[in-house]
């Protein structure tokens, strides 16, 4: 193998998310107070920070209060408070009844919370981080662990540049660089694909549920002046998905500012009909009465879709081994009582920070299984909030959105989260698909172009775009399982469970022959989760390939 080039840090961090530039401002806060110099660098896979971030997103302010106390004065993007609550339970297609404020359970309530597009959040976080002295390398994708010869991590590599789609060196091939640092933090956001690896390799969840996942889409809107209320929140739940077990979910349209507004539906992954298709329910959502008032003469601007982990505190696995810290949703800190994850990644990486300055500053040479970290996390409010939450997800997931969400009142407003016990789901969401021939086709409506659109036009709006010629980052161990296995027992869910039509099925020579359209993926992670036959892994294409949102 060739040698390739290699730098060395004190710190490694692979994704320019909340959690990993909370991680790093933090890092150098502590360095700068205490006069220690110390090297942070970040790694980002987007072509800039903030191209591959989507989250609705209301965003509480409670960790960057602490991260940063002058946020206001240096400009933090967070220009749209919540002015008001709505939620909805969607009954049918064309009805809803509003729920009355007192029987919502009280992490849905938005007061002292802002309306923000996350990208540009981390974008502002990523300014913030460079004035401190961390470096950032957007563009370079850590596609490779690398470890010491105790077994503990090294640092990453990045991914060779230049390789073509039949795995040779093409004219413009580069090799990747290696990053060794004392120590590594993984904050990759949603299923990433080296965390899911340290995850297995250290057994770090043998201890606790499953990690549980859902889909997000969202799109942007701009729309009449006349229908907009800036800071206006609405969630939503029931149509078109499940009232009672299967499929849950919910959506959610918030009023932004320039008389946007941000609309989105959240399909948990745990489905059993292999017919659904993700995206088009999502369409077909907006043509509810309730939102279609909202967006009927307006002009979408943007669209985009993204997994998120949702298992909360009993599904979080140990977030330390030697040598690294797995952090954010790489680890799976989202709060699902109140669908927000930002100021939680965050915390979590403020606390990484904190764990990892006290080893440095005494001279530590890294590798070592910083397991007081676990002890940090423990101590913190974001531990606190998530025990409060843990029954959360388990109670919509048995019990339904109906029964489920009056047992999540019951436990949030009556009790405060400290119910006498804990409800788990150690279900896996990817077995829960039912045989095709078990289950009722579905007949979804034709995009009508004004409210609902087709998947190619959708993924052409998230500006989508990878070196074509290079090798497949969706890779099947056993390519013959598509169309053997999937298409027999399940008419191949990829066709319909993808955001942007990657996988489909098209007849060649008079056989059925599965087709992965690799150039349109818009990284959301699914396939990775939810392939009921667990044949697809999710690996990193070349650097800066992928979505470019602007403001997601």
């Amino acid at each position: 193998m060739e040698e390739r080039e290699s730098m060395e840090f004190d710190v490694v961090i692979v994704g320019a998310g909340p959690a990993g530039l909370a991680t790093a401002c933090r890092l150098m806060q502590l360095a700068q107070e205490k006069e220690q110099e110390i090297s942070v660098v970040v790694l980002e896979k987007g072509s800039e920070v903030g191209a591959h971030i989507l989250s609705g997103a209301v965003f509480e302010p409670r960790a960057m209060e602490e991260l940063f106390p002058d946020w206001k004065d240096k400009g933090a993007p967070l220009n749209v408070p919540v002015t008001g609550d709505e939620i909805y339970f969607f009954t049918g297609e064309s009805k809803a009844i509003k729920a009355p404020n007192f029987l919502v359970p009280k992490t849905m309530h938005n007061h002292g919370n802002y309306i923000v597009s996350l990208g540009n959040v981390c974008r502002w976080l990523a300014e913030q981080a460079e004035a401190l002295g961390v470096e950032i390398f957007p563009g370079f994708a850590a596609s490779e662990i690398l470890y010491n010869e105790d077994g503990s991590i090294k640092g990453v590599a990045t991914g060779d540049m230049g390789i073509g789609s039949d795995g040779e060196k093409k004219d413009a091939y580069e090799p990747g660089m290696e990053l060794h640092a004392k120590y590594t933090v993984f904050s990759e956001g949603c299923r990433g694909h080296l965390g899911k690896q340290l995850i297995q390799q250290f057994h770090l969840d043998q201890d606790v549920s499953p990690q549980h996942y859902a889909i997000g889409f969202k799109e942007i809107w701009e729309i009449d002046p006349v229908k907009h209320s800036e800071g206006l929140v609405v969630h939503g739940a029931g149509w078109p998905l499940s009232m009672s077990k299967n499929p849950t979910g919910g959506s959610f349209l918030y009023h932004f500012e320039d008389n946007q507004v941000l609309v989105g539906l959240i399909i948990d992954l745990n489905y059993q009909n292999p017919h659904l298709s993700t995206f088009d329910e999502f369409q077909r959502f907006k043509h509810h009465p309730e939102i279609k008032k909202y967006l009927e003469g307006g002009k979408r601007v943007a669209y985009g879709a993204r997994a998120i982990a949702k298992g909360g505190l009993n599904s979080l696995p140990k977030m330390t081994l030697p040598g690294a810290l797995i952090v954010g949703c790489d680890a799976g800190t989202l709060n699902f009582a109140k669908i927000k994850g930002s100021h939680t990644a965050m915390k979590s990486g403020m606390v990484a920070a904190e764990t990892l300055f006290t080893a440095l500053e005494k001279g530590d040479e890294g590798g070592k299984d910083l397991v007081e970290y676990t002890e940090n996390f423990k101590n913190s409010w974001v531990y606190e909030e998530l025990y409060k939450s843990r029954n959360f997800g388990p109670a919509l997931h048995k019990f339904g959105t109906l029964i489920g969400g009056a047992f999540n009142f019951l436990d949030q407003n009556i009790f405060g989260g400290k119910m006498p016990f804990t409800l788990k789901d150690n279900s896996l969401d990817y077995a829960q698909l039912k045989l095709a021939s078990e289950c009722a086709k579905i007949d979804y409506p034709r995009p009508d172009g004004v409210l609902s659109f087709d998947k190619l036009s959708s993924v052409f709006l998230s500006n989508t775009n990878h070196e074509e010629d290079q090798p497949c980052h969706l890779q099947l161990k056993d390519p013959s399982v598509p169309i053997s296995v999937n298409l027999a027992k399940w008419d191949e869910p990829a066709q319909r469970y993808c955001p942007a039509g990657v996988y489909e099925v098209i007849e060649e020579e008079g056989a059925p022959k599965f087709q992965i359209n690799a150039q349109n993926c818009v990284h959301c992670k699914t396939c990775d989760i939810k392939d009921p036959s667990q044949n697809i892994t999710w690996v990193v294409p070349e650097g800066t390939g992928g979505p470019n949102y602007p403001n997601m």
